[in-house]
């Protein structure tokens, strides 16, 4: 490939390596480079739709995690532990932190008086809701280089590689 004015950095990169590695197939690199950059673009898209609502991106993963509960938008820290991929000790300074600023509450379990539970406030649901709409909006704006049917296809294939195994394909 050479490059001209429709070559973009992931085209530039496979042409450099493909002069250091002729005998490798680079053909993965022009879809996984391409997720990454866009990864790395969604996390800055998400960062900045967050901020306009005053959360850090780990604060709208645990305030969303509750608002996505049926109310009174409750849960266990283990179980916000399971839906936000994260570990007790960070979790148990995350709570904290919310805590402090009055987007959650802890509140003794009333079924098991060891452990507690996390309720959203009011101020925490009008967070996360403002950063939510806030993200939708931008991420819409970010798909507008796709048409819908491009949009359903895109959603369509990357779904097996979201780490669940593909069905095993049936010749027929």
């Amino acid at each position: 490939m050479t490059a001209d004015n429709t070559d973009d950095e992931v085209d530039l990169l496979i042409d450099a390596w493909a002069q250091r590695l002729p005998h490798v197939d680079l053909t993965p690199l022009d879809v996984m480079s391409r997720l990454r950059r866009a990864a790395i673009r969604l996390d800055r898209l998400r960062a900045a739709a967050f901020a306009t609502a005053g959360l850090a991106s780990w604060e709208f993963d645990v305030l969303a995690a509750l608002r996505r509960a049926e109310p009174p938008h409750e849960l266990s820290p283990m179980q916000l532990i399971g839906l936000t991929m994260i570990g007790s000790a960070a979790m148990t300074n995350r709570l904290a932190n919310l805590v402090d600023r009055g987007l959650i509450r802890r509140k003794r379990n009333p079924r098991d008086g060891r452990s507690v539970i996390i309720t959203l406030t009011e101020a925490g649901t009008a967070s996360v809701d403002a950063a939510m709409t806030e993200l939708v909006a931008r991420e819409a704006a970010a798909l507008e280089v796709l048409d819908d049917g491009e949009i359903a296809a895109l959603a369509r294939m990357l779904r097996p590689l979201m780490g669940r195994e593909r069905p095993p394909r049936v010749d027929g």
